[in-house]
């Protein structure tokens, strides 16, 4: 099943193939959870919404309401992420993108083994940019997110986040631009 499209997964899924959907969880699941886990901080929260925006997205498929042909991932993405901006209006509070339980979320990533002291430099490098990141206004540290983690495009991080695509592309520069200053200001090297 891995060789098939995201397309043609759906299909099979709606014919009542339940590993259609296990396979469309196995290939998107780490750039969905990054995305909900750098909005929400937390990893416990972040598995629950990554559970909901599922649920939501099997409800929606059964009831043939799916109408993103070839466009899954932003699609889910775009779901997840509503989902994070409800959970956030619930508890009446801004969603500030940073590390809540102190865990390294490139470890959620996956990077390759390397030694001690690699990853001792990797960590306190990935450390100063979520620093830097967190002090970003939310505009641009959500661009910046949905670009570099959830590997977004343009257009669809300015649908998803209900701006035009040359606003994005502003916040997106303004953001670099916030982070390169911060880097010079405080002679931060990576």
């Amino acid at each position: 099943m891995y060789k098939l499209s995201d397309e043609q997964l759906i299909t099979l899924f709606k014919k009542g193939h339940a590993s259609a959907l296990e396979e469309l969880v196995h290939r998107h699941k780490d750039k969905l959870y990054t995305s909900i886990f750098l909005l929400v901080k937390d990893s416990f929260l972040a598995e629950d919404i990554f559970q909901d925006t599922f649920i939501k997205i099997i409800d929606t498929i059964r009831a043939e309401r799916y109408t993103e042909k070839g466009k899954f991932l932003p699609w889910a993405i775009r779901i997840a992420h509503n989902l994070c901006v409800d959970h956030f209006r619930k508890i009446k509070r801004n969603p500030i993108i940073k590390t809540g339980d102190d865990k390294d979320i490139f470890n959620v990533l996956g990077f390759s083994e390397s030694s001690a002291e690699e990853k001792m430099i990797t960590r306190q490098s990935h450390d100063r940019v979520r620093r830097m990141l967190d002090m970003l206004p939310e505009e641009q540290r959500e661009v910046i997110i949905l670009r570099h983690y959830a590997d977004l495009s343009f257009k669809e991080i300015a649908d998803l986040t209900h701006v035009s695509i040359n606003t994005a592309l502003g916040r997106m520069r303004y953001g670099l631009i916030n982070l390169r200053k911060m880097m010079t200001e405080k002679q931060i090297c990576l």
